[in-house]
């Protein structure tokens, strides 16, 4: 599934680099959606992208943590916790890529000049997904600096939230943070018992 999310994503992007008419009618337009009732762009958005680097970023990021996901999830339909892997990892992508456009939708939905783009809030929530069933896993800062995932988790929340207060930069940190704490609280969604294993991964430090 991770693949095949990359595939369309990697294809609808960039048809939106050579078609602007696309682009336009894709991204997320917080005034569109809430004066004008266009319900699809809180999930096309997340197949745009602005550029090649922020396209390849993200589809980068979504590859290492997603299928590393999908595995957790097959390792909870053998337990019996889910019915689904697919199924379950389609809503964690598709409902963290909405839930993310929540703040912004409120902020900007009367700013018609307001655009955003990217999987950044799904992507957000896949890797936090990770985190939580992998929290002192390593990750590598600039694929250099090795840090322990629920301490980059931290960081990275500190850091969306401080950016978001600040602004300035045209990028959505706010999607960034939502997305995240909605991929860290979703299995306990699934079953407010695996806190348990994210404990149990924490304490054997």
């Amino acid at each position: 599934m991770t693949i095949l999310l990359i595939v369309i994503t990697s294809a609808i992007s960039i048809l939106g680099f050579r078609n602007k008419d696309v682009f336009d009618k894709l991204q997320l337009n917080p005034y569109q959606v809430y004066h004008k009732k266009q319900w699809h762009r809180l999930i096309t958005h997340g197949f745009l992208h602005a550029d090649w680097v922020h396209l390849f970023v993200n589809m980068f990021v979504l590859y290492f943590f997603g299928t590393s996901v999908e595995q957790n999830f097959e390792q909870l339909a053998a337990a019996g916790i889910i019915k689904s892997p697919i199924l379950t990892y389609v809503l964690l992508y598709f409902a963290s890529m909405v839930f993310a456009t929540v703040t912004t939708l409120a902020k900007q939905k009367d700013n018609i000049w307001y655009n955003s783009v990217g999987a950044s809030g799904a992507v957000s929530a896949v890797l936090f997904t990770h985190i939580f069933f992998s929290p002192l896993q390593m990750l590598y800062i600039y694929f250099i600096i090795p840090i322990p995932g629920i301490v980059f988790g931290i960081l990275y929340l500190g850091y969306s939230h401080y950016m978001s207060k600040r602004g300035g930069d045209n990028i959505n940190h706010d999607a960034h943070f939502i997305g995240a704490v909605f991929g860290f609280l979703f299995p306990l969604l699934l079953d407010p018992k695996l806190i348990n294993v994210f404990l149990s991964q924490l304490l054997n430090m």
